[in-house]
């Protein structure tokens, strides 16, 4: 039986690349998305191409009833075996004193909030063991300064998130890491109010580019994969050398 894994935020950008990666391993995909049909029928179709199973499901994961049905849907594929816990918001780019309550509250709520839902659910539906991978970014230990301080704080949380549920679900033979990408050229720069952030940032990477989805995904498949067995608790960096 193939392996069956959810992927949050798999319309686009890391998430669209993580699918069709894991599809070229064998897996059968759920895509959470928020609003993008299309992208996410799009990803969908190329999973099709590749001769794999794939269902979309429209999800705000802060919702935990909403976050049931995702994983719901994941079962009518067959038993659970992975979880990509991938989407995630930012807010504009500007200094701290600036940040609203509102923007704070969207970036906790679906990057920790819908982390912890999520994950709670997997955990709870991996009877056989399992694998958890947690999306996770190099501000964490950065702390982007003058641009979004409170974003980094909250995957700073999802890195010891990674850890305490890899400690505690390990005896039940679920393995939970992360993945903590540099700056990658994806959709999210959009919200931040600057698309070609990457641009600016790629002179102050030691391997001066940022990274592409793929590059990140495939971090990702082998946290996943058989060749990780004895691999949890682990946050692989894939920044550049940042």
């Amino acid at each position: 039986m193939a392996p069956v894994t959810v992927i949050t935020g798999g319309s686009r950008g890391i998430g669209a690349a993580t699918a069709r990666r894991l599809a070229q391993a064998g897996h059968d995909i759920v895509i959470g998305y928020r609003r993008d049909t299309a992208a996410a029928e799009a990803v969908r179709d190329d999973l099709y191409a590749l001769g794999r199973r794939a269902v979309t499901v429209a999800v705000d994961t802060t919702d935990p009833d909403a976050v049931t049905g995702l994983f719901d849907a994941a079962a009518e594929l067959g038993p659970l075996t992975g979880l990509v816990n991938n989407a995630g918001v930012t807010s504009r780019i500007g200094p701290f004193v600036d940040l609203t309550l509102e923007d704070l509250r969207t970036v906790v709520d679906v990057n920790l909030v819908g982390y912890i839902l999520c994950a709670q659910q997997a955990a709870r539906r991996m009877a056989s063991g399992g694998a958890i991978v947690n999306v996770s970014s190099a501000a964490a230990t950065l702390g982007s300064p003058g641009e979004y301080v409170h974003y980094a704080a909250v995957k700073s949380a999802i890195d010891a998130l990674t850890v305490g549920l890899a400690k505690e679900l390990g005896p039940g033979g679920i393995r939970v890491n992360g993945v903590a990408p540099g700056t990658v050229w994806t959709d999210i720069h959009a919200l931040s109010g600057e698309p070609d952030r990457p641009a600016r940032v790629a002179p102050m990477v030691p391997l001066r580019r940022a990274g592409q989805p793929p590059e990140i995904a495939g971090a990702v498949a082998w946290l996943l994969s058989s060749e990780a067995s004895y691999t949890t608790g682990t946050v692989i960096r894939v920044a550049g050398g940042l």
